[in-house]
């Protein structure tokens, strides 16, 4: 399935990066971003698998979660008919409701 991401997802990958970058180092952001990358494809490959918690507990009908193997983020998305609409990935110890409620 084809996947889209929002501006707000773009963004906080890009956060992280940057985050993994000057503390950890280049090589620790690489594999940030290929972790994103492997978790976008299982979602993309198999979307009804993802936790549907936070979509009965915001009254979000559809969003589905996913966390990421080494990293604590997660991933939040929707499916469409013929593509996943990943809007956020988040840390998991944001406050993520309120996150996801302001975007």
């Amino acid at each position: 399935m084809k996947v889209v991401r929002s501006l707000a997802a773009t963004a906080d990958i890009r956060e992280a990066v940057v985050y993994y970058r000057d503390e950890a180092g280049a090589e620790i952001a690489r594999q940030f971003i290929d972790d994103v990358e492997e978790a976008v494809r299982q979602i993309a490959d198999w979307p009804g698998t993802g936790s549907t918690r936070f979509a009965e507990l915001l009254g979000l009908p559809g969003l589905r979660s996913s966390a990421m193997g080494r990293f604590p983020h997660v991933i939040f998305y929707m499916e469409g008919d013929d593509h996943v609409d990943v809007w956020r990935v988040l840390h998991a110890r944001r406050d993520i409701p309120d996150t996801l409620l302001a975007s």
